[in-house]
Formats: structure tokens, sequence, C-alpha cells
């Protein structure tokens, strides 16, 4: 951890003559969209995973005809047929779990008072007036909801509010069109169609989220979900009858 306290306080160096104050939260938004850059190509291979899936949706459709209401027939027979496509139904987790560590390590660091056995000189860094180790229930103890580090707070839930609603908005538009689960069918496809109904709800959650952990996180998850929003639709702005995968926490 402290080879990566070390890289956040070299991005805070280089950018504290243009962010002054708040150099170290520009880092972690900078740390943030680098991450994404690395985890992009896995983002690109979960929408052609997509498209193929989508491809496949008449053969699907063929098999659940010709195999009825055999559960385990079908099932190899869907399993034989994304073996034989190469499309994996797992494609659309990858991102988000490869950025899972980064979020992580992040929580970690701005939630420790030391480092290698030295004073965590990171916590005293902040967005403004809000210490980037502190939490939205400090900042409302320390001048309460509309207080400096408050207001800061508010900013961050109006930028989650938009991401999640202009999200809400697109994979509704999205999943209203996704077949309707059939008697008969899979149980994979059965809890997939149960997933499709949540996810124009799941944004939300990053409210929550952002609001119990340390500040550095939070700005990481508002980082990566205003880069997600962005992210799906250009990447699956061609498929308008195809959901994009669901989000986590970490969009």
């Amino acid at each position: 951890m402290s080879l990566f306290a070390h890289l956040v306080e070299h991005l805070a160096d280089l950018l504290q003559p243009l962010f002054h104050a708040s150099a170290a939260a520009a880092a972690i938004v900078l740390f943030t969209a680098l991450v994404r850059l690395l985890v992009h190509p896995l983002s690109r291979a979960a929408a052609r995973g997509q498209r193929a899936r989508a491809a496949l949706q008449p053969r699907i459709t063929e098999l659940k005809k010709e195999h009825g209401k055999d559960r385990e027939k079908f099932q190899k027979a869907l399993m034989e047929l994304h073996a034989e496509e190469k499309v994996s139904p797992l494609s659309g987790c990858l991102p988000s779990l490869f950025q899972m560590p980064a979020f992580f390590l992040l929580y970690h660091l701005f939630s420790s008072s030391t480092i290698g056995g030295e004073a965590n000189t990171l916590l005293g860094h902040k967005l403004f007036a809000a210490p980037l180790g502190g939490r939205w229930a400090d900042a409302l103890g320390h001048g309460g909801l509309l207080g400096p580090a408050g207001l800061v707070y508010l900013g961050l839930f109006a930028v989650v509010t938009a991401v999640a609603c202009f999200n809400y908005v697109r994979t509704k538009r999205t999943t209203v069109v996704a077949p309707v689960p059939e008697e008969g069918q899979s149980e994979q496809a059965a809890a997939l169609a149960s997933v499709a109904k949540l996810m124009p709800f799941m944004s939300f959650f990053t409210l929550f989220t952002v609001a119990v952990v340390p500040l550095a996180a939070a700005l990481y998850v508002v980082t990566s979900a205003t880069w997600s929003a962005v992210e799906r639709a250009v990447l699956y702005r061609d498929m308008p009858g195809a959901a994009a995968p669901a989000a986590a926490a970490l969009a």
C-alpha cells in the first residue's frame, strides 16, 4: 500500500500547480481515468460479446422449441452454442471485477491513519473544504448539510443523480424490449431476466456508496460512474434492442 500512496502523492505533486489544495483529489480523478483506460479493452470486448449474444437470439429461440421443457438438454445445448460461437455470458462482468482492486486500495488507503508505520499524510488533503479521508457523516457533523464540506457532497450527489437518471432512461429504453421469460427456460436465463428488471435502478445505489465511503473512494466511484455512462452510450449506441451489462456500484 505504501507504493500506491507514493503514486497518489507523486500525481498530486505534479497537479499541484493547477489544482493547489485540491491536487490530491485531482490525482484520484486522474488515477481513476487511467484505470478506466486500462479496462477499456475489456469494455469493448463486453460490447462485442453483447452483440454476439444478440445475434444468437434466433438460434436460442430455436433451441427452446427443439428441447421444449427439458431444461437440462436446453442448458447443455446453450452452453455448446456459446462455446461454438466463443461467446461468454460473463464477459460483461469483467470490467467491474477488474476495477474493484483499485477501489478497495483507495478505500483502505484513506481509511488508515498510518502507512508503513508512519502517519498517513494523505488524510490531510482535501477537496475544497472536505477532507479526502472524511465521510458524509463527518461533513454533517461539522457545518451541517449546507456547510463548506457538506456542499462538496451535495455537488457529488448532484453528479451521481444526473448520471443515474441518464442511465435509468437509457437502460429502461433498452430493457423494455428484452424478451419476456418463458416457461421452461433455463434458470440462468430466468435469473438474467430478473436482473434486467432491476438494472434501471442500479445506478442509484451509487448514492449510498458515495455517502458511506471515504471521500477519496467516493471520488473514484463518481468518476468511474460518469466514465461508464459515456462509454456505454458510445459502445452500445447501435444496439437499441439489447441491454447493456448490469452495472455494479463502480459502474
